[in-house]
């Protein structure tokens, strides 16, 4: 599974990318504000540090001009996925952006058969939120695993890009049902690292070498 970071914080990518932790970023308008930057800026910047795809949202949301911020955003770097909201407006934008050889991330899809539409009209990525069907009471998950047997049933080549992933439960699920993309904040990326036992047992190892008095620098 391909892990993109959810920032706009340079460092943070800088980071994770020298791990080859990073293969891709996303992006969107509310990321990009935190950073006080403007968005071709910080965007362009971005995408000269990862090779992978950087996904760069529209904000308007009539296909015309959804489509004329899309040409726009493409020309910022080869590497740039125009994310398009899961609107019928946003579909007429995938589809002509995809005609003319620009990777699209549709995103905010709540249901398979949004990821469906979205697959059909050529869709470079889709978007399935988690933590926000979690968070009314619906399981995420369970779309994640609808998707996957949908697009494998039929051999669609569009890529699921888990999002809106709150946890490192999320994480190791999505890698399970077999979603191609996870999108998470770096602190939940970092945070996959970390494990009760594996702090305990640092602790016993600590004190028996200083126990034993061994010393290798």
């Amino acid at each position: 599974m391909k892990f993109f970071v959810d920032t706009a914080e340079i460092d943070q990518i800088k980071e994770l990318n020298d791990l080859g932790m990073v293969d891709g970023v996303t992006t969107n308008p509310t990321l990009i504000a935190k950073s006080g930057r403007d968005i071709i800026e910080v965007t362009k910047e971005i995408c000269s540090i990862v090779s992978g795809p950087v996904s760069a949202e529209v904000t308007a949301l009539k296909a015309d001009e959804m489509i004329a911020e899309g040409r726009k955003l493409a020309k910022i770097a080869p590497n740039i996925a125009v994310k398009v909201p899961l609107t019928w407006d946003g579909l007429k934008a995938c589809k002509t952006l995809t005609d003319e050889g620009t990777m699209v991330n549709v995103t905010l899809c709540f249901s398979a058969n949004q990821a469906l539409l979205a697959a059909k009209a050529g869709a470079t990525f889709i978007s399935p939120f988690i933590g926000r069907l979690d968070d009314i009471n619906l399981d995420g998950l369970d779309l994640i695993a609808d998707i996957r047997q949908i697009y494998d049933n039929y051999g669609f080549e569009t890529q699921i890009l888990a999002a809106s992933i709150r946890s490192v439960n999320h994480m190791s699920e999505c890698a399970k049902i077999g979603a191609d993309v996870a999108t998470a904040p770096a602190s939940v990326i970092k945070s996959m690292a970390n494990h009760v036992l594996t702090d305990k047992g640092l602790q016993g190892f600590l004190a028996d070498i200083q126990k034993a008095g061994i010393k290798i620098l």
